[in-house]
């Protein structure tokens, strides 16, 4: 179950996908199965703040580490969609959104992450080149940095994005 950061009453950059690409599961509004995370900024860095359940065992007490990844992955595309249209002089909201998938993932696991804590993702946006965004993450349990990772997004392209049939 993902939970807003304290003090984040503003919509999270996934509120803003589009309908016909809001389905992933780790950050897909309109998936029911999914995750639902939700990022924000916070100054310059991207946030998310995620509960894991306790079928997100690895190990009894420690969090599985494909949700790790998973929850770097869609932070990441997501901090890569807000800081492209940030880049192109739009706020969420006022233009479309454009949406990001995943080209690379790296994850770095540092330490266990346990169960039963709010864990914190924080992105950074390293860069923003045409259709690709590279952000770094750090995921972290109770101020203990647990993993870092980079995701190298790039938009995707309109022959991908489904269309309504006639």
């Amino acid at each position: 179950m993902s939970t807003e950061p304290p003090g984040a009453g503003e919509r999270a950059f996934q509120d803003f996908y589009p309908d016909d690409v809001a389905h992933c599961f780790g950050c897909g509004r309109l998936n029911e199965h999914g995750h639902h995370i939700r990022s924000f900024w916070d100054g310059e860095e991207s946030v998310c703040v995620f509960t894991p359940e306790p079928f997100h065992t690895a190990v009894p007490g420690y969090v599985y580490g494909g949700l790790i990844a998973s929850l770097i992955d869609c932070h990441g595309t997501g901090t890569a969609a807000a800081a492209a249209l940030r880049e192109r002089g739009g706020e969420l909201g006022e233009a479309p959104t454009p949406r990001f998938v995943t080209a690379s993932l790296r994850v770095d696991y540092l330490k266990p992450t346990p169960l039963g804590v709010p864990l914190e993702v924080r992105g950074t946006v390293r860069e923003v080149k045409g259709r690709k965004v590279v952000v770094a993450a750090t995921l972290s349990a109770d101020g203990e940095l647990c993993a870092r990772g980079e995701v190298v997004a790039v938009e995707l392209p309109d022959h991908l994005v489904p269309r309504p049939r006639a």
